[in-house]
């Protein structure tokens, strides 16, 4: 049984609080990701004093090889996969939650952010977020940088999530490592990077599995719901592989956390 000294506490100055969420990224994990925060809010509103607001950021629209595997439609063609996504959460849930039709982070601000949650493509989308988060200097400006990075990456059958806490946000003991931290090799620009679109929907369901990306963003909201809903996380993510099925939890540091203020 796991010690209670081996979670991760949320910090006490979220409760009372609509939490800041970017969510970079509105395609296969992203728009997966969009739909269970509008859940995950819900919940929150019923069982707590926190909510999220939302801002999605992505630059893409609508393809034809979207449909199937990512939540659109033939209405959504030609349209902004950000704004399609949250206006339909918003009108479905009674939110104003926010769409940027641009790219992270020369298009909105990092900064502003409790919580950054990727699902990009590339490792220098993860670069860029990661440079913008390791900028922020809260002695020179009143925004504080994310206290959190969720990152959610997958491949054919397989994929992972992860979170941690920037070390802009404080070098606490027990911090959370990140992505970039997690994989350093992510650092590395000479990695060749396969990012290619698909052009029909069957060459998609070559690349990806059908519901690689709904399994992958399930488990990531259900570490989330115990972050932000229950408190604390006994885990930081985990490896998920569809087509053996098996689940590889990704470990707490092993120093014991503080509650931060």
């Amino acid at each position: 049984m796991q010690s209670e000294a081996n979670r991760h506490y949320l910090r006490a100055s979220y409760d009372n609080k609509a939490i800041k969420i970017l969510l970079v990224g509105c395609g296969g994990n992203g728009a997966q990701m969009l739909m269970g925060l509008a859940s995950l809010d819900t919940a929150l509103r019923a069982i707590s004093s926190r909510s999220l607001h939302v801002t999605v950021v992505d630059d893409d629209t609508v393809s034809e090889a979207n449909l199937g595997r990512q939540p659109f439609y033939p209405c959504d063609l030609g349209n902004s996969k950000a704004r399609t996504m949250t206006e339909r959460i918003n009108l479905a849930h009674g939110l104003a939650w926010k769409a940027v039709h641009g790219r992270a982070p020369a298009d909105v601000n990092v900064a502003a952010m409790d919580i950054v949650i990727t699902c990009v493509d590339t490792a220098a989308a993860r670069r860029a977020i990661g440079a913008a988060i390791d900028a922020c200097e809260p002695e020179f400006h009143n925004l504080q940088p994310p206290a959190y990075w969720l990152d959610l990456g997958n491949r054919a059958t397989d994929g992972q999530f992860i979170i941690g806490c920037p070390k802009a946000s404080g070098d606490q003991p027990g911090r959370l490592p990140t992505v970039m931290e997690y994989f350093p090799e992510l650092a590395d620009e000479s990695l060749a990077e396969d990012d290619a679109p698909s052009c029909s929907v069957a060459e998609a369901l070559d690349r990806q599995s059908l519901f690689v990306n709904r399994v992958v963003a399930s488990h990531a909201l259900a570490l989330l719901f115990d972050l932000l809903g229950r408190g604390s996380i006994g885990h930081a993510g985990a490896f998920l592989n569809l087509a053996s099925g098996q689940a590889l939890p990704i470990p707490l540091p092993t120093a014991p956390v503080e509650v931060a203020a």
